[in-house]
């Protein structure tokens, strides 16, 4: 019998390709201090989330599990000890460490459309604070923004729109009830995995409740 989840995954692996492939060009011509930029994921510079990218993409399941194993169950050490391994000495290794992941299919034991979700929100992480503008494809914004509206998995997202009502004004997205969230799909998706920044960007007397959900990602 034909598993419908792994097509799903198939189809997905590509997006995730390209994603990685654009923020490795954006990133191509980053002057050296441009790199110690600090991210919109607390405490980290864009070289280190980027790193973070790296990781991911290098973690098969038996490689994560002995990393949470030899952490002690600590996921932000294992988090941490993974990075380290992937900055590289200096700006340009961590960018061709990148590079060597673009088109890998390598994972933790995550869905693959949290691989594509974890390139854009980091990629956004890491465009955001540099001034960087990326025109997303909006099908595949729609895809992660329906998916994190209802998953809790690596980000809490789905219980941070409890009771929320999000309309996309750019795209077909829409998700629950309740006071009014509306603005672009990239800012509410990045807004319901906690980065408040993109609150500016949204209206609705539900926003503020949104805000006050967010927290350091």
């Amino acid at each position: 019998m034909t598993d419908p989840t792994r097509h799903r995954n198939i189809g997905l692996w590509p997006l995730v390709h390209a994603e990685r492939a654009a923020l490795a060009a954006d990133l191509a011509d980053l002057a050296d201090e441009q790199w110690a930029t600090p991210s919109l994921c607390t405490g980290l510079t864009v070289r280190e989330v980027l790193a973070h990218l790296t990781a991911g993409a290098s973690l098969n399941t038996l490689r994560w599990l002995a990393g949470v194993i030899r952490c002690r169950f600590d996921f932000d050490e294992q988090v941490a000890m993974r990075l380290a391994e992937q900055l590289g000495a200096g700006p340009a290794e961590t960018l061709d460490r990148f590079r060597g992941v673009i088109a890998g299919t390598t994972k933790p034991p995550l869905p693959t459309v949290a691989m594509l979700g974890e390139t854009i929100v980091h990629g956004e992480d890491i465009r955001r604070p540099l001034g960087i503008r990326r025109d997303y494809p909006m099908e595949t914004l729609t895809l992660l923004a329906d998916y994190y509206r209802r998953s809790d998995l690596v980000v809490l997202a789905k219980g941070r729109i409890r009771g929320l009502r999000l309309v996309a004004n750019d795209g077909p997205f829409t998700a629950g009830s309740g006071p009014l969230v509306t603005g672009t799909t990239l800012a509410l998706m990045m807004a319901m995995t906690g980065r408040t920044t993109y609150c500016d960007e949204l209206e609705g007397e539900g926003v503020a409740t949104l805000r006050d959900r967010g927290e350091p990602p």
